[in-house]
Formats: C-alpha cells, structure tokens, sequence
C-alpha cells in the first residue's frame, strides 16, 4: 500500500461566527434554540459556544436543521440575520479601524478591491473546504463553489446561502457604499454550479 493511501484530508474549518452567531439570532427572534441545536448534533455549544475554528461539518448540519426545523422562510431570515451580525462582529474585532477610514474615503470600485483582495486572503476561515473567487466590475461578483452553507442541498427553490449574504451587505454597505445591495444570482441548492453573489450600488 502506498504511504499516500494512508494519509487522511485534513478536516477544512470554518469560524466560529458561523455558530455563534446563528444561536444570537434565534435567541433574539425567540427561535427553537435549543430544538436546532439538538438536530444538528451541537446541544453542547448552548453551555459553551465554541472559540475557536470549528470543523465545518458542523456549520453545514446547523443550516441544515435550520431548514429543517423553521422551514425555508424562517431559515433564511435567521441566516441572514446571523450574517449581519457576523458582518458586525469582524467590523468591531478584525477589520483595523485605520483600514476601515481608508476604505470609506475611497470611491466604491477601488474600496471593493481592496476589501475583496483582504477578505480573499481569510477565505477559508468562512468558505472551509469551498473556493471563493471573486470578480470586479459592475456589478462586483463573489463566486464560492462547493459552499458549506448549502451543501447537501439540490432542489432549493431559490438562493438559500443567506448567512454570506447578510455578512457581504454589512461590510459592502459599511465599508464600499451605503447604498450597497448584496443578492445571491446563483446556488448550488438550485442546481448551479456554484454560488454567487452580486453586489450593487
């Protein structure tokens, strides 16, 4: 047997804004916190929310019994809602306030390249085991292939990675244009060959 056989893929990880955040919306929005967490398997986070990365398996059940338990809808509203909130948490905690200043005197087009590249480098603490690629233009496009947040899904009847959308509109709204509208075009839930999000202003 070749040594290589052996050898087992690292496990792809994914911050821990993608739990912790979600639990802050459901609890706000007076959700089954306690009910989604059970179906994906993460009851243990209530006691203790993770501090650091966290296998990205466990995002993917979370939005999964997200789904599950709230219904389309309400999924996405909560998804989103934790999006936002994630948005807000790396404004506060990763983006240097200096680079923030920079970022909101510029004119749009050369701010969403210069936030893109800096988010491209930190890409896989969000995408996991996906590939974010990004485009700018008008409109500016983020690709994210085999995303995590809707992994295991093939029949959604829209875009449902709602999570990414809602990070994406705070940032672009706070940082590149308050007039930023941030939409999901493509999902892989729906049958594209990867996710896509445009943002205008």
């Amino acid at each position: 047997m070749d040594a290589a056989d052996d050898q087992v893929a690292p496990i792809a990880r994914i911050g821990p804004n993608a739990i912790i955040r979600v639990a802050e919306a459901l609890t706000d929005r007076q959700g089954p916190v306690q009910q989604v967490f059970a179906a994906a398997g993460l009851a243990h986070y209530l006691a203790a929310m993770p501090d650091a990365m966290v296998d990205e398996r466990e995002v993917v059940a979370l939005q999964a019994a997200l789904r599950a338990e709230l219904g389309h809808d309400e999924a996405k509203a909560v998804s989103f809602d934790a999006g936002l909130r994630t948005g807000d948490y790396l404004l506060a905690h990763r983006i240097p306030k200096g680079a923030q200043r920079v970022l909101r005197v510029l004119p749009p087009a050369p701010a969403s390249r210069i936030l893109l590249k800096a988010v491209g480098k930190h890409a896989w603490t969000f995408s996991g085991s996906g590939h974010f690629s990004f485009e700018t233009g008008r409109p500016v496009r983020v690709v994210i292939e085999h995303c995590p947040v809707c992994r295991g899904i093939a029949d959604a009847p829209e875009p449902v990675c709602d999570f990414y959308t809602g990070t994406f509109q705070r940032l672009f709204s706070t940082l590149v244009s308050r007039r930023t509208e941030v939409r999901e075009v493509e999902c892989s839930a729906a049958g594209a060959p990867a996710c896509v999000f445009e943002m205008r202003w």
